[in-house]
């Protein structure tokens, strides 16, 4: 299957508004690599908008489908996080983060209101966003003599595979990401080099 090579995300932070009976929602979208990056943007958030009401989020990284967070943020049970996190699934999203800011204006907007406005502006947030595809990369590590690095990384470039870390001495180790839907070549190539040691890690 081909389509599981690739997954869909977003390299761009945007904002848009949406307002409701006074309410104002502020949906900011952004990028996310790992959790450390989703407490940074938050706080951040918090220390923007100190007078709002609520800070609700959703995020999803990865690409296993387990690791996703909501928080309603004080707003009733199942109002914001999960409306929010549809509309990054809606659109088969991940390595994202969207947080909701809200400034109450004074009239409460009931449950079926909550969620709408929620989901509207996560939904207008994303359609400002352009999406891109991205390969699926498997991690393999690569030891070899110094002498071979011209040959290893040829074969690295050639095939777009990302270079993870690297350590070169005499002997050097280089740990990469092999786009999903070239592994079978990347590995013939590498293989056909001699003294080349490829491992999955």
């Amino acid at each position: 299957m081909e389509n599981d090579a690739y997954y869909n995300t977003i390299e761009k932070t945007a904002v848009a508004e949406y307002k409701d009976r006074g309410s104002k929602f502020l949906a900011y979208v952004y990028p996310l690599k790992e959790v450390s990056d989703f407490k940074e943007k938050l706080a951040g958030l918090k220390k923007e908008h100190p007078k709002a009401v609520h800070h609700c989020f959703a995020y999803r990284l990865g690409l296993d489908g387990n690791n996703y967070r909501v928080s309603d943020d004080g707003e009733p049970s199942g109002t914001a996080g999960r409306p929010i996190l549809g509309q990054i699934d809606s659109k088969q999203l991940t390595n994202v983060l969207i947080v909701v800011v809200r400034y109450f204006g004074g009239t409460l907007l009931g449950v079926p209101g909550l969620i709408n406005a929620y989901r509207t502006a996560a939904s207008l947030a994303l359609q400002i966003t352009p999406v891109v595809q991205k390969p699926v990369l498997l991690p393999y590590r690569l030891q070899f003599d110094y002498t071979q690095m011209n040959d290893v990384m040829k074969v690295v470039k050639h095939f777009d595979c990302a270079v993870l870390k690297q350590e070169t001495q005499l002997f050097c180790t280089i740990d990469i990401g092999i786009p999903k839907n070239r592994l079978d070549e990347v590995l013939f190539r590498l293989k056909e080099l001699r003294g080349v040691e490829v491992e999955k890690f």
